[in-house]
């Protein structure tokens, strides 16, 4: 069947191509207000995703595998929110190497783009973290849902530099395969559909994602100290430590998890697909 003939979501990953160079050109060319704003939001809706994340897992009687999927289904919202509703996400925005590759996007439009999709990521992240925290959500069943909240945190900042790494890189090759493949779509449940089971995996799996860590250990810092968290934890019994949860802990986070994240999206899928797709074509071009 021609391509022509097909009626919906029949973008071959030669437009797919295509679409993401003329997205990297969108993207470099947007106001700085515009792009502060838009990562802004990107950050908020991804803490979102994470705080619905910690709803559904943090009183779950399910296996360990079961729950995780359907918290991975949870944390789809950020995502969805991101590409649907529209935002500027850093890992998202790794795709920007095919532009870089291509020579539409140059190295100062790269590195802009990125620190401030990361900053601004950061701050909406914050945001949510601090609306949270004054929701006293939190004290959810007798103070459970915080302490699952401090026990994730906790996990993340005891991971060794090489674990952060490496679940860094595992993450956002998803993530991007999510975002890459809502440009074969053209309508908005196939974008949803797109991104539902990349998402999935990588949450399940308990690869690490930098924005969404942005969330998760600052809502874990401000409730370590609560004397209801704290009673809540003890009669849970587990074994992770919280010592580490202050803020040279999600540095050491998120230095290994944004190097991994910047691998498995800009190498790992961004100029894969670019060696893939795009070379072979512009060296067809030169020898016509």
């Amino acid at each position: 069947m021609s391509e022509q003939g097909l009626g919906f979501d029949d973008y071959l990953p030669a437009d797919m191509a295509k679409r993401v160079n003329t997205a990297c050109v969108s993207k470099t060319k947007l106001c700085l207000l515009s792009l502060s704003m838009l990562s802004i939001l990107a950050g908020a809706f991804i803490a979102l995703g994470a705080e619905f994340f910690t709803l559904v897992v943090f009183d779950s009687n399910l296996s360990v595998g079961l729950t995780r999927t359907l918290g991975g289904l949870a944390f789809s919202l950020g995502l969805i929110l991101v590409v649907i509703a529209g935002a500027e996400l850093f890992t998202g925005n790794n795709l920007l190497m095919m532009g870089f590759a291509s020579r539409t996007v140059t190295c100062k439009q790269l590195l802009k783009n990125w620190g401030i999709t990361y900053i601004g990521n950061f701050i909406g992240s914050l945001s949510i973290v601090f609306l949270m925290f004054l929701t006293n959500l939190w004290k959810m069943k007798d103070y459970m849902l915080g302490a699952k909240m401090v026990l994730i945190a906790a996990d993340k900042v005891n991971l060794t530099f090489l674990e952060a790494f490496s679940r860094g890189i595992l993450c956002n090759a998803l993530v991007c395969l999510a975002v890459w493949l809502c440009f074969s779509a053209r309508s908005v449940i196939s974008k949803i559909a797109a991104i539902i089971f990349p998402i999935t995996a990588f949450v399940a799996s308990g690869f690490e994602h930098s924005i969404a860590n942005m969330y998760f250990i600052p809502m874990g810092i401000l409730l370590r100290n609560n004397k209801g968290v704290i009673s809540q934890i003890a009669k849970m019994g587990p074994d992770t430590s919280t010592d580490r949860l202050n803020v040279m802990g999600l540095l050491g986070n998120l230095l290994p998890v944004t190097l991994g994240n910047i691998i498995g999206g800009a190498v790992m899928v961004g100029l894969v697909y670019w060696l893939i797709i795009i070379l072979p074509q512009k060296q067809k071009n030169k020898k016509v």
